[in-house]
Order: C-alpha cells, then structure tokens, then sequence
C-alpha cells in the first residue's frame, strides 16, 4: 500500500518511463519489431529511448470471454487474450445475475479477435449496435466489460488504471460502512471506518406506507438518533431510503431527521420522478444523494439539470463502468455536484471505484460491503476512515482461486416484501 506522502516528482517520471516501455513490451509479448503490425489500428507509441523514435504497439486479441456465479450475489467477469493477460469485471444486476450471464454471452462475438484497448470504441459499438439502447441489463454488461478492459490496458503498461484516466487526484481514498444497529457501528468503527450508512428502522417490521402515523415516524428517528450519538460529531452518517418510503412519509421523514445533521438523504423517493426529487430537495439543507438506478450519463444529465441531488452515485457495475462514470464525474463537476459510488457488490466493483476516486476531483466517499477477505490475494484495508491508494496495474487486484472455491455458484433472489397487516406489495 502507498503512503500519504506525496511522490516526488522524480518517482513519478520514473514510473510513467517504466510504463511507456512496459507498453512496447507488453508485460512479456515479444518486441513489436518482431512482431506483424496491424497497420489498420497501430497506434504510435513513443519510444522510451527518444522521443523522435516511434513505434507501433504489438497486436493483442481479445480469445475468449468467462462469467462465472460468486457468493453472496454477484457474477465475476474474466476476459482472456493472447497475451496471458485477463482482465476482470463484475456484470451483474442483483438478482438477474444469470441474465446479465447471457448478455455477456451474446456480446462475446463481438469482442472475440479484436485489440482489448480500444476501450472507449468498444464501449461505444457495445451500446450503440444494441438498437434497444441502456437498461439494467444490457448496461450491467457492458459495465464489466469496461472494467474488464481497463483491466487488461492497465496491466499491459504496467500502471494504475487511474494513471491512464489523467493520474491520481488524492493519496487515499475515504470509505463507509453499513451499519444499521448499535452494535454494527462500534464495530466497524473498530475496524478504522469515521462514516456510515443507515436506513429507517422499520416498526414491527413493517415498511413505510403512503402516509406514516407518529410512532412509525418518531421510532425510525429515535434509532437514527442512536447511531449518530454513537458515530459522534467528527464522523458521518447518511440515511437510504432506498427509494421505498412514499413521498408524503419522506417529507415528514425528512424533516424530522434533520436535527441529526445526516451525511445526505438517499434515494428519498423513487428515482423515476425527478421532478418530485428536486422539489423535495429544496425543502431541505441535507445533501440529496441518488444514482444507484440511473444510467448512463443521459440518465444523469436530467438529475444535474433539474437540481435533484448534489450527490451522484453511479455504480461502476450498471452505470457504464469506468469510462462512463469518468463522463458523468465531469458533468456533475460543472454543477457543483460530488460523486460517492455506489456499490453494494463485490471486490472488482469496489477495485473499480477506487480508480474513479483517485482520478476525479469531485469525489466524495466509496461505498462498500467487502474489502476482499477471501475473494482477492491482498484485500483492502482502512486506516482512519482511508483506503491507501492502489498502486497495482490495472484495478491493482488478484483474485484468490483457492480461497473461492467454496463461494462459487449462488440462486440470490430479491426479497419479496409485503406488508404485514393486509399483504399488500411493498418496496424495499
């Protein structure tokens, strides 16, 4: 792991010299001189001898694509080339983990035979040749896949996903925890974690209706009045909704929260009405934060436009991976808006995140469930609120095979909810 001390600016010379000549090499492919040239897409690579020597990058292809089922809930992607070098994603929508399988298996023959790093052009025929363009399925897919192939090009340089999106902005990255009780918040905290996360406590498990009566509402307060007695003044924590409290209850929810000073208000109502959100928006100094249902930087471009939340969360596994979330960064900059991804997921996804946290300006916090244990060789720690930044090529992660036999193959389903007085359909 890096320190917080800065690189010199010596260090940083040195290692961008060693990428440009990992990127002749290739990480161990034979010399590009020794190599056919696929003058249709070589590129011109500076040499690291000269700068008026130019070379070609070597042709690398794309062989095969493999998605397999991990526990809890998710679905990893490894995509194979030539080279030896595998890229790894996370494709999933939770809950349809087997379709997104099928969404990358019907991608596969375009990628099959083609150079995995042309990352922004695949990104586009992969979105643009679908006619019926977006939705959870199709852009889950394609968020792996981008992940994935950032993967691979980092690897073959021999740099940090992030040096290739501009270079690190920060020296660590800031984390929170889910911590719905007492006992999960002193324990996390233990752990190294200063923010949380929270949602209203449901009153005899039951989920909010149309209209709340005051024991629903002063009950979900006084729990929130807990934890962040707990969390204290120096820390932070945020409250989802989850978009399942009906507007005429998130108002009155709203307002009564706000003498605890949340970290934001989360998907205060359905992401579907953003006109409803950003009035809701106005009637409160709580940052609204969304985004973990909307993709694509059209999906985001009407949030930015109408005032709905100063608070982006993109997911990197459904939004459009890394080279979209980048896109959406930039546009949420220019409104004055944050970025805290989402990411309720795995290892790959939060490893993606990181690299969008180093190389953005406007990031906020990384959400995350898992560090790694059992799932990648060195897992992710936090000091002090911080993940150090990843110094590793590409998503700087490994998976560990050996630690994952037991956790491959799962049938997760979303939880159907009611409600327990009259069974009726509730979200959750």
């Amino acid at each position: 792991m890096k320190s917080d001390k800065p690189e010199s600016g010596l260090d940083r010379r040195s290692l961008l010299k060693s990428a440009v000549a990992a990127s002749v090499g290739l990480a161990g492919v034979e010399n590009a001189t020794a190599a056919p040239v696929d003058t249709d897409s070589a590129i011109p690579v500076p040499s690291s001898q000269s700068p008026r020597q130019t070379t070609v990058r070597e042709k690398v292809k794309i062989t095969r694509l493999e998605t397999f089922l991990v526990k809890p809930r998710w679905l990893f992607l490894k995509i194979h080339t030539d080279a030896g070098v595998v890229g790894l994603g996370e494709p999933v929508t939770e809950g349809r983990a087997r379709t997104c399988a099928e969404a990358i298996r019907e991608i596969e023959p375009y990628l099959v035979g083609k150079d995995p790093r042309d990352v922004i052009h695949h990104w586009q025929a992969i979105y643009r040749h679908a006619f019926y363009r977006g939705g959870p399925i199709l852009t889950s897919a394609l968020s792996g896949i981008d992940q994935a192939l950032w993967d691979i090009k980092g690897k073959l340089l021999g740099v940090p996903v992030y040096e290739l999106l501009g270079g690190p902005t920060r020296q660590r990255i800031r984390v929170y925890a889910h911590a719905g009780t007492p006992e999960l918040v002193r324990e996390k905290r233990a752990q190294g974690f200063t923010a949380f996360k929270t949602g209203p406590a449901r009153l005899n498990n039951r989920y909010a209706r149309i209209v709340e009566n005051k024991a629903w509402i002063d009950n979900a307060v006084a729990k929130f009045a807990e934890l962040r007695s707990i969390v204290g003044k120096e820390g932070d924590i945020g409250i989802d909704f989850h978009g399942a409290v009906p507007p005429a209850t998130a108002r009155i929810l709203m307002k009564e929260l706000e003498q605890f000073h949340p970290f934001f208000y989360e998907e205060v109502i359905n992401c579907q009405d953003v006109n409803l959100m950003a009035e809701l928006a106005k009637t409160t100094h709580i940052p609204i934060a969304t985004g973990e249902r909307i993709y694509t930087k059209w999906g985001f471009r009407e949030i930015l436009e109408k005032g709905a939340a100063t608070i982006l969360q993109p997911d990197l596994c459904h939004a459009g991976g890394i080279s979209e979330v980048k896109i959406i960064a930039g546009m949420a900059e220019a409104y004055y808006a944050s970025i805290a991804p989402h990411n309720p997921l795995g290892p790959i996804s939060l490893a993606a995140g990181l690299q969008i946290a180093a190389s953005i300006p406007n990031f906020l916090c990384q959400e995350q469930v898992s560090l790694g244990e059992g799932y990648i060789k060195k897992p992710f720690t936090v000091r002090d609120g911080y993940i150090d930044l990843p110094t590793g090529p590409g998503l700087g992660i490994e998976l560990d095979e050996e630690a994952m036999k037991d956790k491959i193959g799962h049938d997760w389903r979303n939880p159907e909810t009611y409600d327990p007085d009259d069974g009726s359909v509730t979200d959750w």
